[in-house]
This record gives structure tokens, sequence and C-alpha cells, in this order.
């Protein structure tokens, strides 16, 4: 059974920093998924922060651009967001995600950060982790 959980998540001020970790058990690498971090603020819809595929390509919601970098450390089974510059509006839930892709027209990276997922029910969630960000 796969399993995330996420650590890293507290308070701080304004233009500080996070580095949030999600480890994975019982979840193998494959093409067919990504690793990512989504978001969801209260009365907000969620959010896609970051994703990485098993090649290590990136894509970033333009928010975070410049101050968040998502990476895996495949030995660890472990993923990372560094979170610079932080801005009140970064306050949120964070979730880990590994999100299905599809085998033969695999999802592209940006499709997959806007939430089209091909199959809700293949994907895997950590139970979060709170980023409060204060001004």
């Amino acid at each position: 059974q796969v399993q995330l959980v996420e650590s890293g998540g507290g308070s701080v001020q304004a233009g500080g920093s996070l580095r949030l970790s999600c480890v994975a058990s019982g979840y193998r690498q494959s093409t067919y998924y990504c690793m990512g971090w989504f978001r969801q603020a209260p009365g907000k819809e969620r959010e896609g922060v970051a994703v990485i595929d098993t090649d290590g390509r990136t894509s970033y919601v333009d928010s975070v651009k410049g101050r968040f970098t998502i990476s895996q450390d495949n030995a660890k089974d472990t993923l990372n967001l560094q979170m610079n510059s932080l801005k009140p509006e970064d306050t949120a839930m964070y979730y880990c995600a590994a999100i299905y892709r599809g085998i033969f027209d695999t999802v592209p990276l940006n499709d997959i950060l806007s939430g089209s997922f091909p199959r809700d029910d293949y994907n895997y969630w950590g139970q979060g982790t709170q980023v409060t960000v204060s001004s």
C-alpha cells in the first residue's frame, strides 16, 4: 500500500523559508507517474504548485517560479519542496502526491499541474502539512 507522509510545514514571517519533505513508502517510481506538491487555502480550490517526473523535468505554477524548487531523492524515496521568499498568499495546506499520467498518451506536466488527471482513482495523496506565512 502506498503511503505519502509530509513534514516540514510551520509558521514563518514573510520573506522566510521552509523546506517540505515527503517520504514515500510502498511506491515504486514509474514513468506512468509524476510526483508533485499541491496546496489548498481555506475557501479556495486546490492548486498545483510544482511537479517533477522521473527524468527530473519540472513544472511550476507561475506564482512560485523563482522562489520554490522541487526535487526528489530517489535513493531515499523522498520528494522535497524548498520554499524561499515566502509570501502571505503562500499560506495553505500543502499536499504531496503521486499522480498517474497515463501509459500511451502521457499527460504533460503542465496539464497535471493544472489538475488534468486522467485517472483520479490511480493517484496517491498525503495527509498534508500546514504552511502559514504572516506579514
